[in-house]
């Protein structure tokens, strides 16, 4: 799924996304990665071209998309001063008592199901992702 002009709650591919955390963040793209067990691989990335406004924790479990309010709309558009063609809002399970309230805007989101693997693997499929932090060994 490509996302211009994407004001609505994304829809996700079918699969286990409990687990979500920040797997790249510079100022060119964010991706947010989610899998059941992130401790081995994850099979899911939001990435989102170049964030302007980006509210949610590093790590968080459970998020709830929905549409973004008039008010998050708002929120974006008086902090940068403009409209931006993506912003999608959620709010997820950051370990507090309450649920997190998280609110992302960029020019450009690509939804990514694929498995990029978090260490490394000499029988690894030709052509397999690792996670960015991901060398083999002696390097």
């Amino acid at each position: 799924m490509d996302g211009e002009g994407l004001h609505a709650e994304i829809q996700l591919p079918e699969g286990s996304w409990w687990d979500w955390d920040v797997v790249a963040w510079n100022a060119g793209q964010l991706r947010l990665a989610a899998g059941h067990d992130l401790t081995y691989h994850h099979g899911l990335e939001l990435v989102f071209d170049d964030p302007a406004f980006v509210s949610c924790p590093s790590s968080f479990q459970d998020p709830v998309f929905r549409a973004p309010s008039s008010e998050d709309l708002l929120k974006v558009a008086r902090q940068l001063g403009r409209e931006l063609p993506v912003v999608v809002a959620f709010e997820a399970d950051a370990g507090g008592q309450e649920p997190f309230p998280c609110l992302i805007a960029a020019d450009r989101l690509e939804v990514v199901q694929e498995t990029v693997l978090r260490y490394w693997r000499d029988d690894a499929a030709p052509g397999q992702r690792f996670a960015p932090w991901v060398r083999p060994p002696g390097r």
